[in-house]
């Protein structure tokens, strides 16, 4: 079973628990949720309308965990302690691990420094085994461990959920790429077009100099006879 199909079923099992659910009785599947080896997306389970009431509620904070697994990081719970319950150790697992796919999104090199910073790691040793062992193996990256140039070269990282505002930001980059895409398209044909004329100018010219080399041809036969 591919990490896909498997994150698939392991969302559709905590939405059901999640809708049939309310206030502080979510707390524990949210938990559970957010410390599952297998689970890396949470909109499914932030959509659940039992879920969304938690706003404005005095269980706010269980929807205030669910959000940072959705779109936070390390960083983020640092500077929130005191508005967010103490993390178990497969939540901070967990949470390290989607602070890599955070980083991979916007670079394909990541030096070792910044990962060391951002995971609260004190060497590299254990950084390059964190990586291995708890982001390629888990399947939600692939890359290449660099020690001379003391970085990781992601080839692979698997996407987070989308921020909020941050589909309409997606949706303008993808206009832009379609609007260079058609400028692009538009240049190739007059290229084409250009050297499709040229071609014809080309075969042009080359009948001219046959035709004058028959001629010649001719003339000279005519003295010769």
């Amino acid at each position: 079973m591919d990490i896909e199909q498997k994150q698939a079923e392991v969302i559709d099992h905590f939405v059901k628990q999640a809708s049939a659910l309310k206030g502080s009785a979510l707390g524990p599947v949210i938990v559970e949720a957010t410390s599952h080896p297998s689970l890396f997306a949470f909109s499914e389970i932030l959509a659940v309308p039992t879920v969304a009431e938690l706003e404005g509620s005095e269980n706010l904070v269980y929807l205030e965990l669910l959000r940072l697994f959705a779109h936070g990081t390390w960083s983020d719970y640092k500077s929130n302690t005191g508005s967010l319950p103490q993390l178990v150790p497969d939540q901070v697992l967990k949470l390290k691990q989607l602070t890599v796919l955070t980083l991979a999104e916007t670079n394909k090199v990541l030096p070792y420094d910044q990962l060391m910073l951002e995971l609260d790691v004190t060497n590299v040793r254990e950084l390059e085994d964190f990586l291995i062992n708890e982001c390629m193996y888990a399947g939600i990256v692939r890359g290449k461990l660099d020690q001379l140039r003391r970085c990781f070269e992601v080839q692979f990282a698997a996407g987070r959920d989308l921020r909020p505002g941050q589909l309409g930001s997606m949706i303008q980059t993808l206009s832009n790429w379609l609007a260079t895409s058609d400028n692009l398209l538009v240049s190739i044909q007059e290229k084409i077009k250009w050297a499709d004329t040229m071609s014809e100018v080309d075969k042009k010219h080359r009948k001219e100099v046959e035709d004058r080399v028959e001629d010649v041809k001719k003339s000279l036969s005519l003295k010769v006879s």
